[in-house]
């Protein structure tokens, strides 16, 4: 799923050039996926989803989002604050009525998670490559229910068999009209 933004007519102020930049309006269809991710990483070295990004990096990854072709590059410069926030928004939306709840599972580790960590993780999971431009967040959670869900099933406590023994045996003993 992408998003539409709106950015309006402006005129900016280039401080190297020291001139006026004209900037017309346009709308941007962008995309927060793994593609966009891969793209961003491939410039900038550092992992997307762990690092702090500085002002001229943000603006690089709508840039890396971005599905509209020939776009002024100023234009990025003039999306309004409102159009941000929208963006931040679908940026950080889950995309899914999915949520894990397995509290048993290990906590996330310090491993720095990259596209290409994702790309192996979709890889060993046999997902489809597609997926690559979906909305990250379904993505992960996609990576995460199959994961949970490959995992070979959780052993029994004696204390879990005996509590399932015993109600066996009363179903056993309701079901035949017996004591024992």
């Amino acid at each position: 799923m992408s998003i539409e933004i709106s950015i309006p007519e402006t005129r900016l102020w280039d401080p190297v050039k020291e001139e006026f930049l004209y900037v017309k309006s346009q709308k941007l269809l962008l995309e927060h996926s793994l593609l966009s991710i891969s793209k961003w990483e491939a410039k900038w070295k550092k992992p997307y989803l762990s690092s702090e990004k500085t002002p001229i990096e943000v603006v690089d990854y709508i840039r890396c989002m971005t599905l509209t072709k020939n776009v002024d590059p100023n234009v990025y410069y003039a999306i309004p604050t409102a159009e941000l926030e929208k963006l931040q928004n679908y940026i950080v939306d889950p995309m899914t009525a999915t949520t894990i709840t397995n509290h048993e599972q290990k906590r996330p580790g310090r491993e720095v998670i990259t596209a290409e960590i994702l790309y192996w993780q979709m890889a060993q999971l046999n997902i489809d490559l597609e997926w690559e431009k979906r909305h990250l967040n379904r993505l992960i959670t996609l990576i995460q229910v199959c994961a949970i869900k490959s995992q070979p099933p959780k052993k029994m406590t004696k204390r879990d068999i005996a509590k399932q023994n015993k109600a066996l045996n009363a179903a056993r003993r309701k079901q035949h009209h017996t004591r024992g």
